[in-house]
């Protein structure tokens, strides 16, 4: 090393040392050990993985739609509960050929369509061959139930896209016209996120088309009444998980401009529950491209100044534009973003922006958008720096959880506890609610993960020890997660 030599005034000792350094091997004492969770990973069974996962603080889901949350037990449960505030419903049990068949198999109430349910006043309007193929709900048989409960979900190999968008909704028709229903669904996903560690839900949950027991409508502004009045009930206070709505406009509805003049009114007026309006449907319905409602949002904007926009994009098996249109038209985060990877400009663009793409894995799994996770791009975008977080969609239709979403993320793609905290903090940092209720709920974020974090370096596995995880079909056909009081230590 004496006889270095100077270059421009400068020596070149220091290249010289540390190129020396760079070429001598690391010895076993001066190596970083592994990070604790990486070495929990490479030791824990799934059953223990899904455990811890089941048990970390959590963050908020963005995206999922209310009716689409509500398992199909839920459903049954909460429509006989039902009869307290005058809504009896009657459900299809057979085909008689009324009237040679008598319906449009191409409209939204197909008279094919087994397991159909309607309010007591519709049932009692039709004729009497019609009112033969319905019974009431209560009053199913133990194989008619079991197919009612396994009708709206996806249980079986064969269902998939159109099984969910042509008939899971279409058989729940009247049930999801009680408000006082769907506000229990509420707080039943409340309790059950709020299990998971859960603390924020800003769930898709409209005020509109719902009808008393004899179908007359009931306004909007009633319905928002029932969801607070309910949100202000013991139960769902002590599930401690703060919740925010968003109303949803039927993408390719012959009358999507006039929904979304409406929503965006009723938000609006209904600010300090409702954030923000989500364009929904089937994107593969071109009636409902983005573009199409340019004009009408910059009309909007001259108005109206505190409405958000979450808008469905890139859920989509085919390369469009749909993602960067939808900015263009004002979306403030992005639902789905599937197709994001195959633009590669704004893919660029999108890296440590403003714009959050909420993340469906299982959804977009079961729905057939990608036929394994290792087409999913959703670790290109987390590892590039596009803003991402976890989310359900359609929970209860997937018999799934938010840990399942998590679990399913960890096990495919590799995930570091910085990523796993880092996805939760994108969810409350990217939600509408104000900045002061924003701030509050990531102080308690931060706080409970640094306790939970605190309590596992410590303790390891016996920190999981009194933790039992509910879990649904999902993760017990997809990973024969089934029974976790025998898997634990």
């Amino acid at each position: 090393m004496s006889a270095i030599k100077s270059v421009g005034g400068r020596t070149l000792a220091v290249a010289a040392l540390t190129l020396g350094y760079a070429l001598m091997p690391v010895s076993a004492e001066a190596k970083q050990p592994p990070h604790w969770f990486e070495q929990f990973k490479s030791t824990a069974s799934d059953a223990e993985l899904y455990t811890f996962l089941y048990a970390m603080p959590k963050g908020g889901d963005l995206h999922h739609h209310m009716t689409g949350s509500a398992l199909s037990e839920w459903w049954y449960e909460l429509a006989l509960a039902q009869q307290q505030h005058g809504y009896r419903y009657y459900t299809k049990v057979r085909i008689n050929n009324c009237n040679g068949f008598g319906g449009n198999e191409f409209g939204y109430r197909p008279y094919l369509l087994h397991l159909h349910n309607l309010l007591e006043s519709s049932y009692k309007k039709l004729t009497d061959c019609e009112k033969s193929e319905y019974k009431r709900l209560e009053d199913l048989n133990a194989r008619e139930k079991k197919a009612w409960l396994n009708s709206i979900r996806l249980d079986a190999a064969h269902e998939g896209r159109d099984e969910f968008f042509q008939s899971h909704w279409q058989r729940l028709d009247e049930l999801m016209n009680s408000p006082y229903l769907i506000a229990d669904i509420l707080v039943k996903n409340m309790q059950a996120f709020g299990d998971e560690g859960l603390i924020y839900m800003e769930s898709m949950m409209g005020a509109s088309g719902y009808t008393d027991p004899d179908g007359n409508p009931i306004e909007p502004d009633a319905v928002a009444d029932i969801y607070r009045a309910r949100l202000q009930q013991p139960d769902a206070k002590a599930t401690g998980v703060t919740v925010r709505m968003q109303e949803s406009i039927l993408r390719f509805a012959g009358n999507a401009e006039d929904q979304l003049r409406r929503y965006f009114d009723f938000v609006s007026r209904n600010n300090d529950l409702y954030l923000a309006v989500n364009m929904v449907g089937r994107e593969d319905n071109d009636k409902g491209h983005p573009m199409r409602f340019k004009e009408t949002l910059r009309d909007l904007r001259r108005t109206y100044n505190n409405v958000k926009l979450s808008i469905h994009a890139g859920e989509v098996d085919e390369p469009n534009f749909h993602i960067r249109d939808t900015l263009r038209i004002g979306a403030d985060r992005i639902g789905h973003g599937v197709n994001l990877i195959d633009d590669d400009d704004l893919l660029r663009q999108m890296r440590y922006g403003p714009y959050l793409i909420e993340i469906n894995l299982i959804s977009n799994l079961l729905l057939e958008y990608i036929e394994r996770y290792d087409q999913h791009p959703f670790p290109e975008y987390l590892r590039l720096g596009v803003p991402v977080a976890l989310s359900t969609d359609d929970r209860g239709m997937w018999d799934s959880n938010i840990t399942d979403e998590f679990f399913v993320a960890v096990k495919e793609f590799n995930l570091s506890w910085d990523e796993l905290t880092q996805l939760s903090r994108n969810s409350i940092s990217y939600a509408f609610i104000d900045e002061n209720n924003k701030a509050g709920l990531l102080n308690t974020l931060n706080s409970r993960l640094d306790s939970f974090e605190q309590g596992f370096e410590s303790q390891g596995v016996k920190a999981l020890s009194d933790i039992t995880p509910v879990t649904y079909s999902f993760v017990c056909k997809q990973y024969q997660l089934c029974d976790f009081t025998a898997s634990m230590p």
